[in-house]
């Protein structure tokens, strides 16, 4: 049985509700009424006396402030948003408009429903280490109240041997602020020609855009735009949309004194409104310095999109759209390096078949090549990858997921030829990881899932959501793992 490979360990992570981040919170705005009951609130609180304001700030500091960082801060950035609401704003004393913000604010269990789907990559300090030993960063999706998904982040060691010590996970939230982006015009190019939106306003803002360019050059080009043009009846809607296509490219950052576990990557355009999920990690090594890349799913509560994020060290992070026939659906995961001059990646985009996707000199994914599609009984749904392929000398290792009866999900292998990775060599011939009893209970029932593993001192290190109770870990030595498959023209 090719499932007795992988060796389980011992350690588990688990959903922490006391992982939480503040929000801001707008008292009735999420009632069926047309207005808020923010103005009556802030009236109310304004109302106080200022010894009863300055005990309740100091009570809900002292309740609260050890759980987050400089809570003091969020409350004033929850005062400004609201502060328009606020009749007599000029009035109130600094301690009211904490205690405003405060009353605008709540906790959010950041993985109180769910934790799961994780990827592991090398971590960026990889000091104070002994022989053997490697440490990682691991990746999580983490789910809350409303289905709601962020990206979390954990830190472990491996090594020497099968040991694994996970770092822990205490400590206050973070949430990645807003800061400059660089944005490229060949994505809102190709942002552009994935809606159709070819017009003479688009070509004349697009003719005046440099490469690289900030959102105060972007709005300054639409701010020279001639007013011939402008009054054209599709005016308003294309500058609508050169707007929303440009804002789906931001960049976040967290404060450098952030320990890994602490950072969260928090849904910060409409797209993401409901959701980042299922981040797939990797380390690419193509320039002089290893840069980070990842792939994940964009879910605005009705329609999905692919985003694409690079971080020179986990703290820095740039997120960008992925365009094209080949980024459609779900599950693309990148390759750790160029093969043959070419940028590649992993896909699904017809919903249930492995694929091979190219990107374009427009930077669009071109529609793929097929290399598995459901095959066996245990992928006989839908098949997927489980992360981005994996470098060996006798191919690219690609984890794989099928789906099926009762909906349920387990991990297989393919190997891609490492110079034309569109061939298939070889498949093991059976599941490398499924459901045992123990997993086949939580959120998601009867679930194995990885987004990505590596390979450390002769074996696969496999990170796995179980049902997306708990992240599990399992061993495969590569040399056995390699060994058990079959040639691919035998399936």
């Amino acid at each position: 049985m090719t499932d007795a490979l992988a060796v389980r360990q011992d350690v588990t992570l688990t959903p922490d509700p006391r992982r939480v981040v503040v929000k801001l919170f707008v008292p009735g705005e999420d009632a069926a009424v047309v207005r808020t009951r923010a103005r009556a609130l802030i009236e109310r609180v304004a109302g106080l006396d200022g010894e009863e304001t300055d005990r309740l700030l100091r009570d809900t500091l002292d309740r609260f402030g050890a759980r987050h960082r400089d809570l003091a801060a969020t409350f004033q950035h929850h005062y400004d948003l609201v502060r328009h609401r606020a009749a007599r704003a000029p009035d109130l004393s600094p301690a009211s408009r904490l205690l405003v913000g405060a009353y605008f604010s709540h906790e959010y269990a950041v993985e109180a429903a769910a934790l799961c789907n994780p990827s592991m990559v090398a971590h960026p300090d990889q000091s104070r280490l002994g022989a053997g030993q490697l440490r990682v960063a691991v990746s999580l999706r983490q789910i809350g109240e409303g289905h709601l998904s962020s990206i979390g982040f954990a830190s472990a060691v491996l090594g020497p041997g099968h040991q694994l010590t996970v770092t822990d996970r205490s400590g206050p939230l973070v949430v990645g602020q807003r800061t400059g982006v660089r944005h490229r015009r060949d994505l809102l190019v190709a942002g552009l020609a994935e809606k159709d939106c070819d017009n003479e306003i688009t070509a004349t803002v697009l003719d005046a855009l440099p490469d690289r360019y900030d959102e105060a050059t972007f709005e300054r080009v639409l701010g020279a735009l001639p007013p011939d043009l402008l009054s054209r009846s599709t005016g308003l809607d294309t500058l609508e949309h050169l707007r929303r296509t440009n804002a789906g490219s931001y960049a976040t950052a967290f404060p450098a004194d952030t320990l890994l576990h602490e950072r969260v990557l928090w849904p910060a355009t409409p797209a993401e409104s409901n959701g980042m999920e299922d981040a797939r990690f990797v380390r690419c090594t193509d320039g002089s310095d290893p840069v980070y890349r990842a792939t994940y799913t964009a879910y605005d509560g009705r329609n999905i999109a692919t985003r694409a994020l690079v971080s020179p060290d986990l703290r820095h992070f740039e997120m960008t759209p992925m365009r094209g026939p080949g980024a459609r659906n779900k599950g693309v995961a990148l390759f750790p390096r160029t093969v043959g001059g070419r940028h590649l990646a992993l896909c699904r985009a017809d919903g249930e078949t492995i694929g091979l996707t190219v990107l374009d000199a427009d930077n669009r994914w071109q529609p793929p090549v097929p290399l598995h599609a459901p095959l066996d009984s245990w992928e006989l749904i839908q098949v997927g990858n489980c992360g981005s392929p994996i470098e060996t000398e006798a191919g690219w290792l690609v984890l794989t997921h099928g789906v099926g009866p009762m909906r349920r999900y387990a991990i297989g292998a393919l190997l891609l030829d490492l110079h034309q990775p569109d061939r298939v060599v070889a498949r093991l011939p059976g599941v490398l990881l499924s459901p045992e009893r123990s997993d086949r209970d939580g959120y998601v029932p009867n679930v194995v899932y990885s987004c990505g593993g590596l390979i450390h001192d002769g074996d696969l290190w496999l990170p796995y959501g179980a049902s997306d109770a708990r992240v599990g870990f399992a061993t495969v030595p590569v040399a056995a793992l390699l060994a058990a498959m079959v040639d691919a023209r035998r399936g």
